[in-house]
């Protein structure tokens, strides 16, 4: 069964993207060691980031949803594709903070003041880039509030991350609603509504089997002619492509000057993927054989 569903209302007036994404959210809380309140920033950004890889039209188009603020998180990054591929990192994935008054994780306090940028390279000379100041460092609000400004595209984002008592991720997941041209105002009212009283993210996560039970729970209050029904289902999960060939040309991006330096003074090179966290060795020989097409 797939993870994610994409789906639009009866009457056309919204488009639904849907996503349970507990798995990818393990496993990048498993590859960076990250705390808690890591894993939740972490795996709600990566977790919008594929919701957003998806609304790319063409298979090479990507995007780059960056949050960097002056809290101790420093940054948060995510990297998503059409395919739904999706990596990302945080900055500081020890990070700890007390817990907000209404015990909930403090991801805000954790990136404090900042910027939210997105980057949508969708093949043209250059990228489109929107950046704005975080609302809240929440993550979904802050994406809530980029759709609108930046994309004038009014939208409802919700995000979560649950984890056990034990620290580890146990539930993850997202919803991003956005309003169509010509929408209608009843519907709108009713699914003004039914955001409004829907419960948390996690919670209903934790209580649905699949997207589709999930999407039913969401809406099913809502009035027939305007709940949504699915167009396709997607899968978004955790991908790095890094390689030892990406790794070379970073050396060789370095420079003669600079990479002679590297060989004079080590011998040798480790590089590491800031994604994955995979390790790269480069012995003498190696980094001479690369010293001869650096550019001077």
């Amino acid at each position: 069964m797939s993870n994610t569903l994409i789906a639009v209302d009866n009457s056309g007036s919204y488009r639904l993207y849907l996503t349970i994404t507990t798995d990818m959210v393990a496993e990048a809380q498993r590859i960076h060691g990250c705390s808690p309140l890591a894993a939740a920033g972490l795996g709600r950004t990566l977790t919008a980031a594929g919701m957003m890889g998806l609304m790319l039209k063409g298979d090479g188009d990507r995007l780059t949803v960056q949050f960097k603020g002056d809290g101790p998180a420093k940054e948060i990054l995510a990297c998503a594709n059409a395919k739904g591929e999706v990596k990302g990192y945080i900055s500081d994935p020890c990070v700890d903070l007390p817990l907000k008054s209404n015990g909930k994780l403090d991801v805000g306090g954790s990136l404090g003041n900042g910027s939210l940028t997105v980057i949508r390279d969708i093949g043209l000379k250059e990228p489109y880039v929107g950046k704005i100041e975080l609302v809240s460092g929440e993550i979904a609000e802050d994406l809530t509030q980029y759709f609108a400004v930046s994309e004038q595209q009014p939208s409802s984002v919700a995000l979560g991350v649950m984890v056990d008592e034990y620290g580890k991720v146990c539930a993850a997941g997202g919803m991003i609603v956005q309003v169509l041209p010509g929408a209608n105002d009843e519907c709108l009212n009713a699914l003004e509504d039914t955001l409004f009283f829907m419960n948390s993210m996690t919670v209903n996560v934790m209580d649905s089997m699949n997207v589709d039970d999930m999407m039913n729970r969401i809406f099913g209050s809502m009035p027939e002619e305007f709940k949504p029904h699915i167009l396709d289902h997607r899968d978004i999960s955790w991908h790095c492509d890094c390689s030892r060939e990406r790794m070379e040309k970073a050396l060789i991006s370095v420079g003669k000057t600079d990479l002679a330096k590297i060989i004079e003074e080590d011998g040798k090179a480790e590089l590491t993927c800031s994604f994955c966290r995979n390790s790269f060795s480069f012995n003498k020989e190696e980094l001479t054989q690369l010293l001869v097409q650096a550019r001077s």
